[in-house]
């Protein structure tokens, strides 16, 4: 396994679209990952909440992965969330992923059952052991019950085939303090698309992005910016893209606004799946509106 692969810049967390008869839509998939790589970002997740993992079948989740990887090979790397309950399914998970053409998996705390430090440690030790891909760890403790604190992100810093963080914990302080005990040796990159100029700031790498589905080329622009320099540019386009960015996290969920703005670009979306909400039709006026202000609509 290669333990030298880094996780940076603007990575795009993808979205699965469904056909009217709720299968996955591969030539869909196929369109949309075309978009992403053109828009210039560094790398496209697979499976991840954006791509409403915990609603796909295992055949699902592999069959995505294989259709991104096919159309990015060679230009990005692709991660495959991998995340489940059990240790045993994630190690499936993660081995379809690597047959699927995946470079690497990024995975969440086990979700439903409170676990103690231990118990996540040995979880992703244990992953981390048993499979050839690198892994890259998911701190999404509102929807997990789990956080990985910066104590337990620097011990599993340490283990081999561990290189990256996505850092989704709202909490802005527990960021700096990962960077500050573990940057040294994995890439930390926020996982909240409102934090990400912010997060370069402090040392982050860059960005795991539901925002980079929908407008890629202008998330990699802010990412540019700050490499070279140019600090006002970027906090000014940052404020500026704020206006989608808030629709693209947690209130009123950010799968449907996600889908919805691509349906506004014409790139192909479908519903979520059940049990998922849809939009109100308020709720899509608003996501339109911030695409017109931003004069990336239709």
């Amino acid at each position: 396994m290669t333990t030298d692969f880094k996780a940076r810049g603007v990575i795009a967390a993808i979205i699965t679209p469904f056909s009217d008869e709720d299968d996955v839509d591969e030539a869909g998939l196929e369109k949309l990952t075309e978009y992403i790589v053109e828009g210039g970002v560094h790398g496209i997740m697979t499976s991840g909440g954006t791509g409403e993992f915990p609603h796909l079948l295992r055949e699902e989740r592999k069959r995505v992965t294989e259709v991104v990887a096919r159309i990015a090979r060679g230009k990005i790397p692709v991660f495959a969330g991998t995340a489940a309950c059990s240790t045993k399914e994630t190690i499936l998970l993660s081995q379809d992923a690597q047959k699927a053409g995946a470079n690497a998996v990024i995975i969440t705390a086990p979700y439903y059952f409170g676990l103690p430090d231990e118990s996540l440690y040995e979880h992703f030790r244990t992953i981390a052991r048993e499979i050839d891909l690198p892994v890259v760890l998911y701190n999404n403790p509102l929807y997990t019950g789990n956080n990985l604190s910066p104590q337990l992100i620097c011990r599993l810093s340490e283990i081999t085939g561990i290189v990256g963080l996505k850092q989704s914990n709202s909490d802005l302080g527990q960021l700096v303090e990962a960077i500050r005990q573990a940057g040294e040796r994995i890439s930390i990159l926020t996982g909240i698309d409102s934090q990400f100029y912010a997060a370069l700031c402090i040392g982050g790498k860059g960005i795991f992005s539901t925002a980079a589905c929908v407008i890629p080329q202008q998330m990699v622009a802010l990412y540019d910016a700050v490499q070279k320099g140019s600090h006002h540019e970027a906090l000014t386009l940052h404020v500026k893209l704020q206006k989608l960015n808030k629709f693209l996290e947690y209130d009123p969920g950010y799968v449907a606004p996600c889908k919805e703005a691509l349906r506004a670009l014409g790139l192909p979306a479908g519903r979520v799946r059940m049990p998922l909400p849809e939009l109100t039709p308020q709720e899509k006026d608003q996501i339109q509106k911030a695409l017109r202000d931003l004069r990336v609509s239709q």
